[in-house]
């Protein structure tokens, strides 16, 4: 249960409007909804009630209202005595893919925590776009770095930041580095590790299989994407995979590039943001460190 939401329950319920508890909080009327609606489900129950334009606290919200309260207290006694004294530290909640948080993201935070040593930052796991967004509008994070093809997201500002390259990789002993042409039906007769559902690389991949008729015959399914990779250099199979996870292995040759026989759209990284959301200061400065950042790793890539 997020202490954010619990926040936002004991304004609403101080207030019993959700409009002007979303003043109050600086937040889109529609993530107060949504938050709410998170604490509902969690529990199993409603906690208000409608009638017509005005709610009121439920038998189940005057009781988590008590609870919520000394929670909450709970929450600020704790941090008091972890911290001490101190003015309690604000907290930076970004959510970023495994291959953005591994080959990307480290530069960019050193930077930050130099400019910003008092911000506490908690990273989340985000695999599409459409769990970003849902994590945004919830206020659960307060940035979010999306690998993906573009989407339109209504209530959530994008900004995008490098075009990243996909690129087909095989062990340099597999029996394919060599071709210099490849047919979709003989990439299908291999190995192919994939990434999870959802993935738009995979989807990619996948749709151009299935509008040619093409069913792989073995698929393996990872989570990670560095373990796919070092099952590929150990040759167990061949990957679609972006430039940045395996441009290492390529310039070393443990890893091979091979041609791909069909075209895909290109996938990019964004930064994302709820549109209503209130910036503050330190985020503000991660983001033009990002933006620069982004500039470095896109010359690079020109000079590779």
């Amino acid at each position: 249960m997020e202490t954010k939401h619990l926040n936002t329950f004991l304004t609403a319920a101080k207030t019993l409007n959700f409009t002007q508890t979303a003043k109050i909080l600086d937040y889109a009327q529609s993530s107060i909804t949504a938050q709410i609606k998170s604490l509902e489900e969690e529990l199993g129950t409603p906690l208000f009630e409608r009638l017509g334009k005005r709610i009121f606290l439920t038998e189940s919200g005057i009781q988590l209202k008590i609870y919520a309260e000394k929670m909450i207290k709970l929450d600020k006694e704790m941090r008091h005595a972890v911290i001490g004294e101190n003015e309690l530290k604000p907290i930076l909640t970004i959510g970023a893919q495994e291959s953005q948080c591994t080959y990307r993201l480290p530069v960019i935070l050193k930077k930050f925590k130099h400019l910003h040593p008092q911000v506490e930052l908690v990273f989340k796991p985000v695999h599409t776009s459409e769990i970003a967004k849902n994590l945004l509008q919830t206020d659960i994070l307060d940035l979010a770095f999306i690998t993906d093809t573009r989407k339109v997201l209504p209530t959530i500002h994008t900004e995008t930041v490098l075009e990243e390259d996909l690129v087909l990789v095989a062990s340099h002993t597999h029996h394919l580095h060599r071709k210099e042409k490849l047919a979709l039906k003989e990439i299908a007769q291999e190995t192919i590790l994939l990434t999870e559902k959802g993935c738009s690389y995979r989807t990619q991949l996948e749709s151009k299989f299935q509008l040619e008729g093409i069913y792989p015959d073995h698929v393996i399914e990872f989570v990670s994407i560095e373990a796919i990779k070092q099952c590929v250099i150990a040759g167990l199979g061949i990957s679609l995979l972006p430039r940045m996870v395996v441009e290492k292995e390529l310039k070393s040759g443990s890893l091979f590039k091979l041609p791909i026989p069909l075209e895909l759209n290109p996938i990019y990284t964004e930064m994302a943001w709820h549109k209503d959301k209130g910036i503050p200061s330190y985020l503000d400065d991660f983001i033009q460190i990002a933006h620069m950042q982004y500039k470095s790793f896109h010359r690079e890539m020109k000079e590779s």
